[in-house]
């Protein structure tokens, strides 16, 4: 069962009741991963035992609270069994609104959760005890101090989602994250391009793109099936060739497990698409919900200042 953890925050750090989430998530056998709004608490969230991923999900609109725009930057990437928060009062309406986007029950104060799943709250002012048998999928928040923390001796995979409205500012973060990470001397680069990418003379904006910084462009396998102008030579995945450099940049590629299979080994994966819940945001370092038409002259136009520093 995936367990989707909405990390709760205070003030620039992670609370340790998130811990609490995780060691919840695991006793009824969830695979835990976490998302941190506005990429607090990330570091420590990824040491928590038992969380197999933590996303960071950055954008402005988590500069400050607004449970609608919270629920939809959190919601689109929320797509499991369960959504966990606590119920804290931020926390009682965050999962409420991404119950509600996601259109499944929610069920708020919870205190103990068996495999089953079975959970019981307090109802009437805690003069009596409810127990419920609930179904997935499903939201459910739980009191804080009532569930046995995870440890720290954790190593979660940490990956970035970018929900900001204004595609400059993400490619600006992507590019410099990728510049932080890479050697001067692995620098080879691969831009894909998917069935997203509209229509086969699209493809020419990502040629542009490796001219302009000595990559290579490759191409999705949906994307040679549908387009014979796009040969099978640029087919990048299972069915066509493996890649691993040290930059690999998918732009309107969904992430087909025979294409990820091709390049999930790359250094560092940057993802652009426009559909939120694409899988290929599952194994991008840094992804940007971003159609290619406003992505790409941005990104152009960042690597060529890059290029001429």
């Amino acid at each position: 069962m995936k367990v989707i953890i909405i990390a709760e925050t205070s003030g620039k750090s992670l609370h340790p009741v998130t811990s609490q989430l995780v060691g919840a998530a695991c006793s009824i056998g969830g695979e835990a991963t976490i998302l941190c709004p506005g990429g607090i608490g990330v570091e420590e969230a990824a040491a928590i035992s038992g969380a197999l991923k933590v996303i960071s999900v950055e954008g402005g609109c988590f500069e400050t609270y607004d449970c609608g725009a919270w629920a939809e930057a959190l919601g689109a990437l929320a797509n499991a069994d369960m959504v966990m928060g606590v119920a804290s009062p931020t926390g009682r309406e965050l999962v409420a609104g991404v119950a509600a986007m996601r259109g499944i029950p929610v069920l708020q104060d919870v205190t103990s959760l068996a495999e089953g799943i079975s959970v019981t709250r307090p109802i009437y002012s805690g003069k009596a005890i409810e127990s419920s048998i609930v179904t997935i999928p499903c939201a459910i928040t739980l009191r804080a101090n009532t569930f046995v923390a995870a440890g720290n001796d954790g190593s979660a995979e940490i990956s970035t989602v970018n929900q900001n409205t204004d595609v400059a500012v993400a490619i600006k973060e992507a590019l410099a994250k990728a510049t932080e990470r890479l050697d001067v001397s692995d620098a080879d680069i691969v831009i894909s391009g998917g069935r997203g990418m509209g229509d086969p003379a699209n493809f020419s904006h990502l040629f542009e793109l490796a001219d302009l910084i000595g990559g290579a462009v490759g191409a999705s396998r949906a994307a040679v099936d549908t387009w014979g102008e796009i040969p099978h030579s640029m087919q990048v995945g299972q069915t066509g060739k493996t890649v691993t450099p040290s930059l690999y940049i998918a732009v309107g590629i969904s992430g087909a497990i025979q294409h990820l299979a091709g390049m999930r080994t790359s250094r560092y994966i940057v993802a652009i698409n426009k559909d939120p819940d694409a899988p290929i945001f599952g194994v991008a370092d840094y992804g940007i919900v971003s159609t290619w038409e406003e992505a790409v002259p941005v990104l152009k136009d960042e690597l060529a200042k890059m290029v001429s520093n």
